[in-house]
């Protein structure tokens, strides 16, 4: 295997350049490359996901990598892979089951757009108030409470808190936390709106990140009272995600773009 063709995609997002951008690395179904290959491939790209998916089954086989290490769920990185094979390797294409290592997760084509169906994943209250105060501090500005599931979350009551926001990443990958979220309510249009930092992970902010939407869709959707939401995740780049809580299930949907392609060469010449 000497040469792996790669595609790069803005996900949740209809307009290149915002969004979150994920290498797409289409494999065949002869083999996957060594662990440190993939690892080596998405430190080169350097953005916050790589995917790499073949063949397997009735679907395939999907894994992403940051550029320090195996990741155990993401979100636009499955967008991104779903679009290039519904849109570039697989046009007909109208639905995929990925196996991943958080169980199959399924995406559907909705014209334009993409629904992923992921697992929901709660927070529940968190009272410590020492921790709320490294976070107060990690953040520049105190939360009004806090919530866990597998990351922080950081409650706050006004959008432009979440836009103002000045993170101290050395304090946050100091936390006891995979992520910090910070989220508020929306405004406009939006229901809630949100920012994800994962420093510990080699990912100071996370543009758009569909696995923290696992967890604030259902915290919103039962504050709120409703199932449906509109979310903005309002960092630099910012994108949108429609999310709906179903059962213990989340499902996003989102836009991606193409933006770049290339090949990587495995070997010298």
């Amino acid at each position: 295997m000497s040469g792996l063709r790669y595609t790069v995609v803005d996900a949740f997002t209809d307009r290149p350049f915002t969004g979150n951008p994920a290498a797409v690395v289409p494999l065949p179904a002869s083999g996957w490359p060594a662990d440190e290959v993939l690892q080596s491939i998405a430190a080169e790209m350097n953005l916050s996901e790589t995917a790499f998916f073949a063949p397997e089954q009735d679907g395939f086989r999907l894994r992403w990598f940051t550029p320090t290490t195996e990741v155990e769920l993401c979100g636009h990185a499955t967008l991104a892979s779903a679009h290039v094979l519904m849109t570039e390797l697989e046009p007909a294409r109208r639905r995929v089951e990925f196996h991943t290592r958080s169980g199959v997760l399924t995406v559907e084509r909705d014209g334009d757009a993409f629904v992923l169906d992921f697992p929901s994943r709660p927070p529940a209250p968190f009272d410590d108030a020492g921790f709320l105060a490294a976070v107060g501090e990690a953040l520049g500005r105190p939360p009004r409470a806090l919530a866990r599931a597998r990351d922080v979350v950081a409650i706050f009551d006004h959008a432009d808190e979440i836009r103002g926001l000045r993170p101290d990443f050395g304090r946050i990958a100091q936390l006891d936390t995979y992520g910090l979220i910070a989220t508020a309510p929306g405004d406009g249009d939006l229901d809630f709106v949100s920012r994800f930092f994962v420093p510990r992970q080699g990912i100071p902010e996370d543009p758009v990140t569909g696995s923290a939407h696992c967890t604030l869709t259902p915290y919103w959707a039962a504050r709120l009272g409703r199932s449906r939401l509109r979310a903005r995740q309002v960092s630099r780049r910012g994108g949108d995600l429609d999310c709906e809580l179903v059962g213990d299930r989340v499902r996003l949907g989102g836009r991606a773009v193409r933006v770049a392609a290339g090949t990587f060469y495995l070997s010298p010449g």
